[in-house]
């Protein structure tokens, strides 16, 4: 695809810095890309923790970026992963002498001094995309300067452009001030924006050629009622330029087949084999080994949005009524954390909650728990739900968004069901989700054939990447009639 060149912008990607599953998609999405023939390449800022070990980083040169009251400088490295040309933008200020990549007073400008580094990198690079593909309000100020100062320039005014939104929840507001520090006062304030203040979530959304979130679900919930968090009358005015492709995962990197961390390695064929990694999880974390016993998994992030508050109360009904075992990892809120705490010492012998991130933990718990619980309240898409999918775990989740997308309610298609899903977002609804869950469990010839379904399912980047391509054309045919 000679004729496609696409620049890949992302606050954070595999192997390099991981927060959520931005970088995953940041990661995989353009290996796939790139698979298919495009000539795709990937920038995102250098932090100063990245991981960075086995890469080699050659300079490409100074970058003077435009920002403030004149300009400030930068470095241009470039390295290669799975065959695709990764830029990163090392700046000490901003970047380079951080431990991690949000939470700081100062994102806005971070974001918007890494996102005026990308429009200087543009003038530093011998090669000229013709689609930068922007993801959230952190590279968003690319696709607004691109179209309200891009279009008069030669240089830029041929590149089209798709934004896609991951959530919804993170706008990236801060005060109209950002605009002089960016050196864009040009940029309109639009309806949908508090008075004196930026969005820049709306701005991405209002300025690119075309628009994608992660699932085709969350692309319609955003335009009607409460999930376009105050923005719905903006995607409402796009939605013709909206679409929902679901996420995927590099099935190279969740592999059961493969996975070092696993006691013991399996794939569909050899399932069987996967009761080795719960009798192995069961002891390592020091509950009592017995296959019969259901064995629920969470590996979560602690917030709010993850349905934790119905987890709570129907975990404490379910062990007083069944024996079960229940395993969580995650960090975030220390409300949630004091919670699955207190939950672990009033039940030593069936519950064990890890607070801590434990990338190796969550593969163990992927490939040993019989149920999965993700009863979220809100979720774009899960990257962490397919992987476990991925390794045979069953599903329990709340049919929102990109979970909606992924699992085939059991009792609705029995012939298709590859989990259980609850349309109510209540407690109610949840202990009925877990108990139908336990019932199938009890069945051993229907939860095989269910677990059998979720490892097959195709969560690879194949179809997706395809329908990007699709996103990438379109945008393309679009830029040009304007």
């Amino acid at each position: 695809m000679d004729d496609l060149r696409v620049l890949f912008l992302a606050a954070e990607a595999t192997p390099f810095m991981k927060v959520g599953g931005l970088a995953d998609v940041a990661g995989s999405l353009p290996k796939a890309l790139r698979n298919l023939g495009v000539d795709v390449r990937v920038i995102i800022p250098r932090y100063g923790t990245m991981q960075a070990a086995g890469y080699n980083f050659q300079r490409v040169g100074a970058l003077a970026v435009p920002i403030g009251p004149g300009e400030e400088h930068a470095l241009l490295l470039e390295t290669n992963v799975n065959g695709v040309p990764v830029y990163l933008i090392w700046n000490d200020q901003y970047f380079s002498n951080r431990e991690r990549v949000y939470g700081f007073n100062d994102d806005p400008q971070r974001f918007t001094f890494f996102s005026k580094g990308v429009i200087a990198t543009l003038k530093l690079l011998d090669w000229k995309p013709t689609v930068i593909h922007a993801n959230d309000w952190h590279t968003a100020a690319v696709p607004a300067w691109l179209d309200v100062y891009g279009r008069s320039q030669p240089q830029y005014r041929d590149i089209a452009t798709l934004f896609t939104i991951h959530n919804l929840a993170y706008q990236g507001i801060c005060g109209r001030l950002i605009l002089t520090f960016a050196q864009m006062e040009k940029l309109p304030h639009l309806p949908g924006e508090i008075p004196g203040q930026v969005n820049w979530m709306a701005q991405g959304i209002a300025h690119a050629d075309l628009l994608s979130t992660v699932s085709p679900t969350y692309a319609r919930e955003i335009v009607s009622g409460e999930a376009g968090l105050g923005l719905t009358a903006l995607l409402k005015q796009r939605q013709d330029r909206l679409f929902g492709i679901l996420s995927g995962i590099d099935t190279d990197v969740w592999n059961p087949a493969t996975d070092e961390a696993l006691t013991q390695t399996y794939d569909v064929r050899t399932l069987k084999m996967r009761t080795v990694n719960k009798n192995a999880l069961q002891r390592e974390t020091r509950l009592s080994p017995n296959q019969d016993t259901p064995l629920f998994g969470m590996v979560t992030r602690l917030d709010e949005t993850k349905g934790l508050e119905l987890v709570i109360p129907a975990l404490e009904t379910l062990l007083q009524a069944r024996d079960i075992q229940f395993v969580l990892l995650g960090t975030g809120d220390e409300t949630y954390e004091t919670s699955f705490r207190d939950l672990q010492a009033r039940y030593p012998n069936n519950v064990r909650a890890f607070i801590k991130f434990d990338d190796r933990l969550a593969r163990r718990i992927y490939a040993s728990a019989d149920i999965l619980l993700m009863p979220s309240r809100d979720e774009p898409s899960s990257i962490a739900l397919m992987s476990a999918m991925h390794y045979g775990v069953v599903p329990v989740v709340h049919a929102t968004g990109g979970l909606a997308d992924i699992v085939v309610d059991a009792d609705a298609q029995p012939d298709r069901g590859t989990g259980f899903a609850f349309e109510d977002y209540s407690v109610e609804a949840l202990r009925d989700g877990i108990h139908r869950a336990l019932d199938g469990y009890a069945n051993r010839t229907r939860w095989t054939a269910l677990q059998y379904r979720a490892m097959e399912r195709d969560f690879s980047w194949d179809a997706s990447a395809r329908a990007y391509v699709d996103l990438y054309r379109r945008a393309l045919a679009l830029h040009r009639t304007q």
